[in-house]
């Protein structure tokens, strides 16, 4: 009877041990997070439902949001991502190029304001965590945006476009690339994404529901986004480079991704993020 008793006071005390360190552990991880540096992320409607609000409440496209808001981006999904910190600044706008441009949808004339470049979405991203020299953020998350995707991703009336040339392709990436080399000399490692699959979307649903004139082809779409990988590999060492959106679903409107499809891409980038960490 006694060793029983015992027994059972060993096992109290062993479980009150366990709760003991697993709420020390928690309270410490908490207080890791509190103090974690932000997330930065550029892009366009992938990595930020809204467009930009500029004075006097101009926007391009009237300041809509996508899908009326009810969308899940994934700056917001980031936030949400329970093994980060939730600490994210977020410069992306939805209908971006890496290149600033004027809006053209609906027509017939294109008219400002319109949206910043890549270069300018990094550099007030960069503003919101730098004071003098100390820049308090270790990675920039950079999403592929609008660029060769459709007619109103030139900045141009939409009857003078078509799809991208090789050069113009190349001219994309050289800005995506350029960002991300100005991240590192600012200390900050970029992260970029493999495209989704085109077989995954369903680009001509979209182009029907807007009554675009065109929208990029599977054969475009595809030299783009192995050119845009094959470049990052080579030219971007220093960098991650993640398929986040591998097994990408869209959630009914032939573009845009799902609420699990962001979900799942949020959980890559943060195991990239703690790979990256343990190896430096």
């Amino acid at each position: 009877m006694l060793k029983f008793s015992y027994l059972k006071s060993v096992k109290r005390l062993f479980s009150s041990l366990v709760i003991t360190i697993s709420f020390i552990s928690s309270a410490a991880w908490a207080d890791h997070k509190s103090t974690e540096a932000p997330l930065l992320i550029i892009g366009a409607s992938y990595a930020n439902a809204t467009t930009p609000f500029f004075s006097d409440l101009q926007a391009p496209l009237a300041g809509t949001a996508v899908n009326s808001g009810t969308y899940l981006s994934l700056g917001n999904a980031l936030v949400r991502e329970r093994s980060l910190s939730g600490h994210v600044i977020n410069e992306a706008q939805a209908g971006a190029t890496s290149f600033t441009r004027l809006g053209c949808y609906p027509g017939p004339e294109c008219v400002g304001p319109g949206w910043d470049s890549y270069d300018i979405q990094f550099q007030k991203a960069l503003a919101r965590v730098s004071t003098r020299d100390n820049v308090n953020a270790n990675y920039l998350v950079i999403v592929k945006g609008n660029d060769c995707m459709h007619p109103d991703a030139f900045g141009i009336a939409m009857e003078l476009t078509m799809e991208c040339s090789e050069d113009q392709m190349n001219a994309s990436i050289d800005n995506l690339i350029a960002v991300g080399k100005k991240a590192l000399e600012k200390g900050i490692t970029p992260i970029y994404g493999y495209t989704p699959a085109y077989e995954n979307l369903e680009l001509e649903l979209f182009r029907t529901a807007l009554g675009w004139p065109w929208i990029i082809g599977e054969e475009s779409y595809n030299a783009y986004r192995d050119l845009y990988r094959s470049r990052l590999e080579s030219e971007m060492p220093e960098a991650i480079v993640v398929d986040f959106w591998k097994g990408f679903e869209h959630m009914g409107d032939g573009l845009h991704p799902s609420r699990k499809t962001v979900t799942r891409a949020a959980k890559r980038i943060a195991r990239a993020i703690k790979r990256h960490q343990r190896t430096f």
